[in-house]
């Protein structure tokens, strides 16, 4: 049973920065595309980020060149920093991990993340 946990979320000010981590267990973790995705109150779950099994980033256009998305498969990891934070940005901030040819897909809890003065 592959389970991912986010960690990182939080209280921040406008151009703040926060580092979301998703740690997963249970699989081979470098086998999975991951995910960042987000959904703020009353809207739909959007992607902000991927990153393939090789490491190739792919971002949304409202995050490019203030977010960066890594991986470490050593340690079954894949972390998002956020800089230059908006208030658009406050979302609840989930996990995913696809396999690219079983298409078995899994998610986190989420992780809270608010932007404020």
């Amino acid at each position: 049973q592959v389970q991912l946990v986010e960690s990182g979320g939080g209280l921040v000010q406008p151009g703040g920065s926060l580092r979301l981590s998703c740690a997963a267990s249970g699989t081979i973790f470098s086998l999975y595309l991951v995910s960042w995705y987000r959904q703020a109150p009353g809207e739909q779950r959007e992607p902000v980020a991927i990153i393939t099994t090789g490491g190739v980033p792919h971002y949304a256009d409202s995050v490019k060149g203030r977010f960066t998305i890594s991986r470490d498969n050593a340690e079954n990891m894949v972390y998002l920093q956020m800089n230059s934070l908006k208030p658009e940005d406050t979302a609840v901030y989930y996990c995913n991990a696809q396999h690219p040819t079983s298409g078995y897909n899994y998610w986190g809890q989420g992780t809270q993340v608010t932007v404020s003065s």
